[in-house]
Formats: C-alpha cells, structure tokens, sequence
C-alpha cells in the first residue's frame, strides 16, 4: 500500500527512512528528533526529499530519478494534524464538506452521513469549532480528512494536545476507521496508543528505521530498546473471549498458558481481541501462586533477560505464540535465581487491563455489526 524511500538533509540532521507497509494502521514511533515529522511531511508533499520516491497504491506521489514531485493538493492525503485547524467561522457540517471541494466527483467515494455516524458528528453540525471540546474538534478534523477520499490518511500524533480523558474519549474512535478500508500513517511517541491502533510499527531513531514489522512482534524485541523507553513497555497479547461471569461482572480471556479477566464487556464469546499489558504491571513468582488477590495468571518460560545499567532488570516471557514483557527489581531476579529457560508464573495486575484502555468496546462492537 505504501512504499518510502527517502532522503532529505535538514541542517546537520539527515532523515534516511526505507520502509514499506500494507493495508491498516501503519505506526512510526520515536522519541522526539527521530524523524517522525519529517517523514510523513515527505509523505504528504510538505516536504520535500534530496532523493527517493514514494508510492501508495501503485501512484508515484514523489520520483527523484524521473522527475516526479506531485504538488500536495494532487496527492489525496488526508491530513490530521496535532491540532485540528478547523476553519472557525465555518460551521462543523461546512468544515466537514470543505476536504470536498478538492476531490473529483468520479472520486467521492466515502458518504457524508456514513462519516458523520462514524465519528458521532451528526449533534454537532450546526455548531462553530469555539464551541467543541478538544476531542470534538480532532473528530472533525478526522472526518474532514476522510470526506476529502484520500488513497492515505495521514494522522501526525493527533492525540498530543489532548488530555487523557479526551484522549480516552477519541481513541475508539481512530480504532473504527479501519472500517473505511483507507490505510494510515499514524505518528506517535506513545507506545500506549501504537499498542492499542498498530497492525505494523516502524521504529526511527535519528532518522534511521531501526525496525518495521508487526506491532506484538517489535514491542516484544528487547534489542530495540534503551533504557529511556522502559516506564513505558509493554507488550499486546492476542487474546480469545472465552466466558462471561455476569454474577462478578467479569469478562474472561482465553491465551495460551492461562486465562486473564477483565472488567464485563458484552461481546461475543470466540471472539479474538488484543490486550496491551505494562511490563511494569506483571509480577514474577517461581511456584504457583496461591492466597492472593490478583486473578490474572499466565504460566510461561523466561526466554531473555537483560539488566542493562539501572536498578531494574527486564524480562521476556514466552506465553505459547506470543510474549510478555516483565521489570522487576535485579536483587529479585537473583533472589528467585531467575535465568533464560526457567519456567514461572507471570501475575497480571487486573485493574490495568481495563477495556477502556484496550479498545475493546469500540473494536469489538464493530465486529458484532460486521
């Protein structure tokens, strides 16, 4: 769906970015300076490159070698920025039709009143920008991208600005757009939200790609990490609806080593979703665990371990097909004589697997629709 290979030098800085990805929620994460920006300006025609090209759906947006640079408004990107930009003397419903005035009518594909349900607009387009919340007014602006029918959405951390209760509130929101078939770029320094929104996560670092894969599989990497990014590890977990417990308004998930609950959701029994676990949210006990409080536990294997230069240790447990990531203390790890090979039990603090923060009820809503 998209390929970048490009090349742009920027002071004493330079962004050298290769990278391809399909179809869903494509993630470029990295610290601040990394590069984000400036590749998915690249991208959108904001920017332009030194050398490269850049193609979506088999259309050469950008072609060093043959000469090709098309102008921004000829690209069919769609744009969310950190900020909504909204035209404030427009009304919502005119500032949703304003991304339509670029697009052919061959190529309008994408209904006003279908977006409008999406994004839950329809009560708010008689009203001024002035007077939306912050959540409001980045689904508008994500409708207004939408209804200009770009080959590519382009969404530059458009949770930034946001608090966490908007960014909660928005959130499940970004999840549905997959249901529009449109692939995006989505920026973001929060591993959180490309845990919860990826399919593919690309890594840059001083303007370097560092790795481009499947989310679970590169947030699960232990070489890819500093020790900078360790408050906010973690790894997502593919996961089964397997009963529900109305009696205790619980909702249990089905994974390979053991069973994890969750506040109720009514969702579908069978159903697969993704749980994103902090790996400072996981303890590790060396028996089976019994008389405590905490419910959610996974038996697995330490497959890595790495001490690194801080008091904290991190850890790599593989649960079946898939992994968890751990950081407890280095004077348990050798209290517990813990080592690659080791068979252990991961305990899972349930009051962080919340279904808000998972996206489940948003995501999982569709599939009942579908």
């Amino acid at each position: 769906m998209l390929q970048v290979d490009v090349e742009r030098r920027l002071g004493d800085f330079t962004v050298k970015a290769q990278f391809t990805s399909d179809a869903g929620i494509t993630a470029l994460f990295g610290r601040s300076g990394a590069g984000k920006s400036s590749v998915i300006n690249m991208v959108s025609g904001l920017l332009k490159p030194d050398h490269g090209h850049i193609v979506v759906k088999d259309r050469v947006l950008f072609d060093s070698a043959a000469g090709i640079d098309l102008p921004p408004w000829k690209r069919r990107m769609g744009y969310v920025f950190q900020a909504g930009h909204l035209f404030p003397h427009l009304t919502v419903r005119r500032n949703l039709l304003y991304g339509r005035w670029f697009t052919p009518v061959n190529d309008r594909h994408l209904n006003f009143e279908r977006v409008v349900r999406l994004l839950d607009l329809d009560h708010l387009l008689e009203r001024r920008p002035y007077s939306l919340s912050g959540g409001e007014k980045q689904r508008v602006a994500i409708g207004r991208a939408l209804l200009a029918n770009p080959l590519l959405l382009l969404m530059d951390e458009p949770l930034a600005s946001l608090d966490i209760l908007m960014k909660n509130e928005i959130l499940p929101y970004i999840e549905r757009l997959n249901e529009m078939g449109i692939p995006i770029l989505y920026v973001s320094h929060s591993l959180e939200e490309v845990a919860r929104l990826a399919d593919t996560l690309i890594l840059l670092a001083k303007g370097r790609v560092t790795a481009n894969g499947k989310v679970d599989e590169i947030l699960s990497r232990m070489d890819l990490w500093t020790q900078d990014d360790e408050s906010d590890r973690g790894t997502v977990l593919s996961t089964r609806v397997a009963s529900h417990d109305r009696e205790s308004q619980l909702t249990h998930l089905a994974v390979r080593g053991g069973e994890l609950q969750i506040p109720f959701v009514d969702i579908p029994i069978g159903l697969t979703v993704r749980v994103w676990i902090r790996a400072r949210d996981v303890i590790l006990a060396t028996e089976t665990p019994r008389g405590l409080s905490v419910r959610n536990v996974l038996a697995g294997t330490i497959a890595e371990l790495s001490q690194g230069q801080g008091p904290l240790t991190e850890l790599k447990i593989q649960i079946g097909d898939s992994a968890l990531l751990a950081l407890i203390t280095r004077q348990a790890v050798r209290d517990l004589a813990l080592a690659p090979g080791k068979d252990v039990y991961a305990l899972v603090k349930s009051v962080n697997l919340d279904n808000r923060q998972m996206g489940l009820v948003a995501a999982l809503a569709h599939d009942k629709e579908a």
